[in-house]
């Protein structure tokens, strides 16, 4: 539920309230938030199936508006308005799929600190990889490749100065490759972080840390096209792998108990 209210409004669609604009959308997210635990009538259906959740589990408000709070920010930003480091992005993915793992959790009825601290390092591990992913998508939007930290983009040769102003450039694949390179190696170390925790974390946990296959699904679709994003073969079935292929690594780590 927590992971589809984000999902389910990134698009034109609406209901009640217009989600054409996702800068709007939020705020709108935001009010609702503050209304769901004043226990307050709210007329959109997400919002009430919400209300429901947070009554029955009491998942923190504190972590559901980060989230939002996290994506207004990111909407409001400008075009070439780039985050300087790497660290930059991993604050982002911690505030918007961290905190979505935390609330699963705890929606679970789970308290674990080292399941927090796994959930932690995982959110941050799949924000960077698929903020890697989406690289081609917002540069068809004129976004500059904003995601590029400009700290990462000068290191191997991307950053341009226009008067005065600095620019993500893709003269060089090689130097986007290198960057990107760079980039998913921070996300390999939370992925390995967050495992080396497992013999700490408790089972019934492990189910909701399941999206560390899914990212290290990517993370070796983009090895085995070296890094280079716009290779055709990363938007082949999911994440560049089979479909079917998907599901069993998926059913293979929940059957195992592993993450």
């Amino acid at each position: 539920m927590v992971h589809y209210i984000f999902i389910s409004e990134d698009g034109g669609a609406s209901m009640e309230w217009p989600f054409s604009d996702w800068s709007y959308a939020p705020r709108l997210w935001q009010e609702a938030i503050d209304k769901i635990y004043a226990n307050k009538l709210i007329e959109h259906p997400t919002a009430q199936a919400l209300l429901s959740v947070v009554h029955e589990t009491k998942i923190s408000k504190v972590w559901l508006k980060r989230s939002v709070e996290a994506r207004i920010s990111d909407a409001r930003k400008e075009v070439g308005d780039t985050p300087e480091k790497i660290e930059d992005l991993e604050r982002y993915a911690e505030d918007t799929v961290s905190t979505l793992l935390y609330m699963t959790l705890q929606a679970g009825g789970i308290r674990s600190t080292a399941a927090d601290h796994a959930a932690s390092h995982i959110g941050k591990a799949s924000g960077l990889l698929l903020l890697i992913k989406s690289l081609p998508y917002h540069g068809s939007r004129n976004r500059h490749f904003s995601y590029i930290p400009t700290e990462v983009a000068a290191k191997h040769g991307l950053l341009v100065k226009h008067g005065g102003q600095s620019e993500i450039h893709l003269d060089s694949r090689e130097g986007l490759c290198e960057a990107v390179f760079e980039m998913a190696s921070v996300a390999n170390v939370h992925l390995q972080k967050a495992r080396d925790l497992a013999g700490t974390v408790p089972v019934e946990a492990f189910p909701v840390l399941l999206p560390a296959v899914p990212a290290q699904v990517l993370l070796d679709s983009l090895r085995r096209v070296n890094f280079d994003v716009f290779d055709p073969r990363l938007a082949r079935g999911i994440l560049g792998i089979p479909p079917l292929w998907y599901q069993l690594k998926l059913k293979w780590h929940s059957w195992r108990a592993k993450y």
